[in-house]
C-alpha cells in the first residue's frame, strides 16, 4: 500500500529542506530576543502525512511544510525541515537543535508550561481509529483489548487522561510514527489506534484502507507553532503571519488542497 512506501521512506537519512536566500543564523537584538532571525529550524516527524511526509520522490511535503514556507516567505527569512524524535521534541527545542516545532503540535495546559504557543491554526479532535469489520463501537469496548499510539502524542495525552479505562487495556502500545501503528492495525497486531481524526481521514482516503473512525467526544485541541519561552518577538512576528494567512484565505486554501476541507483557524 502506498503508506508502506512513506514509512520506508521515513526510515531514510535524515533530509534537510530549505528555501529563500539567507545568511543563515540569527541576529540578535540588544535585548537577545532574536527579533532579526534570518533562518528558522523547525523540527518535525517527517513520517507524519499529510501534516509532514516524505513523497513518492523524496521530496519533504504536507500541509504544514506548505504552511510553513508560506510563513517564511512573508517573513522574509529562511526555512530548514529539520526530522526529530516527536518524543524528544522538546528537548530538542530547549537545546537549541531546533527553533521550533511546526507539526500538528497541539496546544495543551502541560505543554505550555515549557513551550511558547503561537496562534492556533488547525484544529482536529482525537478519534478511535479500528478495522471496519472491528466490534468495537466506544472506549468501553476497549477493555481487554491491544491500542496503539503515538509516543508523545495528544493521543497519548488522552488515553492516559482515563487511567481506569487505560488499565482495563490488555496493552498500551505507542509508536515513534503513525503509519507504522496503521500498518499494525491493518493486520490485526493491534485492535485500535487514537489518532487526530484529520490524520485518519487523509489514510483512508489516499490508501482505501477499510478502516473505521469512531468519535469519542475526545475534546478538540487546536494546534500552535511550539517555540521556546524567550522568543517572545519570533511569536509576535508569527502570530501576525498566520492571522493574515487566515484572513486572506491562504490557510484555507492550504488546508483544503490537503484534507479537503477547511480545518484552519
Amino acid at each position: 500500500m502506498e503508506w508502506k512506501k512513506y514509512a520506508a521512506a521515513g526510515l531514510a537519512a535524515a533530509m534537510v529542506v530549505s528555501f529563500a536566500a539567507g545568511c543563515g543564523g540569527e541576529k540578535k537584538t540588544a535585548d537577545g530576543a532574536g527579533a532579526e532571525q534570518d533562518k528558522i529550524v523547525i523540527g518535525l516527524d517527517d513520517n507524519f502525512p499529510p501534516f509532514g511526509f516524505h513523497d513518492e520522490s523524496g521530496a519533504l511535503v504536507g500541509f504544514d511544510i506548505d504552511m510553513a514556507k508560506e510563513a517564511a516567505k512573508r517573513l522574509g527569512i529562511e526555512v530548514e525541515f529539520k526530522p526529530i524524535d516527536w518524543d524528544s521534541k522538546e528537548t530538542e527545542l530547549q537545546s537549541k537543535k531546533i527553533d521550533a516545532i511546526w507539526n500538528g503540535l497541539s496546544i495543551t495546559p502541560e505543554r505550555e508550561k515549557n513551550i511558547l504557543f503561537s496562534r492556533p491554526y488547525e484544529n482536529g479532535p482525537q478519534i478511535l481509529l479500528v478495522r471496519a469489520d472491528s466490534p468495537i463501537q466506544g472506549k468501553a469496548d476497549l477493555a481487554g483489548k491491544i491500542v496503539g499510539t503515538q509516543q508523545g502524542s495528544t493521543g497519548l495525552e488522552a488515553i492516559n487522561a482515563e487511567p481506569e479505562l487505560r488499565d482495563s487495556m490488555k496493552e498500551l502500545k505507542q509508536y515513534s510514527d503513525n503509519v507504522t501503528s496503521f500498518m499494525d492495525l491493518e493486520v490485526g497486531r493491534i485492535d485500535a489506534v487514537v489518532v487526530a481524526k484529520t490524520t485518519a481521514a487523509y489514510f483512508m482516503k489516499k490508501n482505501n484502507a477499510k478502516f473505521r473512525i469512531i468519535d469519542v467526544g475526545y475534546p478538540d485541541i487546536p494546534s500552535g507553532v511550539g517555540m521556546r519561552k524567550e522568543d517572545t518577538a519570533l511569536k509576535a512576528k508569527l502570530d501576525k503571519v498566520l492571522e493574515d494567512m487566515h484572513n486572506d484565505g491562504t490557510s484555507k486554501n492550504i488546508s483544503e488542497k490537503w484534507f479537503g476541507m477547511d480545518i484552519s483557524m
